[in-house]
């Protein structure tokens, strides 16, 4: 019984760009199900840790794009993106959930590195503020997947290649340029990244 349930569902990768995701759904038969490029926010800074946390602090104002932003300012801006990505990220799942044929089970979302707790701490270290917008819009998905009933899978992009030609049995770049063929441009290396990491998580998904 668990084993039919499972052929009925479907995995979805991830690999994000900023604000904007790539999602990429498989089926557990290896067959490419949906590609989409979606946007978590929208009227709002995309990175409000590396920009206006950084200028808050001191660090970019010399480019052409830095304008004056308070600590508490930036902090609260941050809080705004926050909830934005949260929302969208709730919104752009139900419309995938929605559009497909059947159920998604899981989701492969990029690793997270490990940050300080507060916001403030975040942008006041240089390395942490780099990363922090993704880690955000990446954590917006797994919430909203998880809220969902979708199991969340952390892929490591450098492992993921590997991981997924072990599912397909398979040349894994051969694999992946014939589902592109079989979909159409556009398929870029992102689109290939959270095709593989939607296939990776099969192993664990579908097992």
């Amino acid at each position: 019984m668990a084993e039919n349930r499972s052929r009925r569902e479907a995995a979805l990768g991830v690999a994000e760009h900023g604000n904007a995701a790539l999602l990429v759904t498989v089926t557990a038969e290896h067959a490419l199900l949906d590609r989409r490029r979606v946007d978590l926010t929208r009227d709002l800074p995309t990175h409000p840790y590396h920009h206006e946390g950084s200028w808050a602090v001191g660090r970019y104002l010399d480019s052409a794009w830095a304008r004056p932003i308070s600590l508490v300012g930036a902090v609260a801006l941050v809080g705004r993106v926050h909830e934005a990505a949260d929302r969208g990220a709730r919104e752009r799942l139900e419309e995938l959930a929605a559009a497909l044929p059947v159920p998604i089970a899981s989701i492969a979302l990029r690793r997270c590195p490990e940050l300080p707790p507060t916001t403030e701490e975040r942008i006041a270290d240089t390395r942490a503020a780099c990363v922090a917008d993704s880690v955000m819009y990446r954590q917006a998905l797994a919430g909203a997947a998880r809220a969902r009933g979708w199991s969340v899978c952390w892929y490591d992009a450098k492992q993921v290649f590997l991981d997924a030609a072990q599912v397909v049995n398979a040349d894994i770049h051969v694999f992946l340029a014939a589902m592109g063929r079989s979909i159409g441009p556009p398929w870029q290396a992102k689109h290939k990244l959270a095709a593989a990491a939607a296939l990776a998580s099969l192993s664990r998904e579908f097992a």
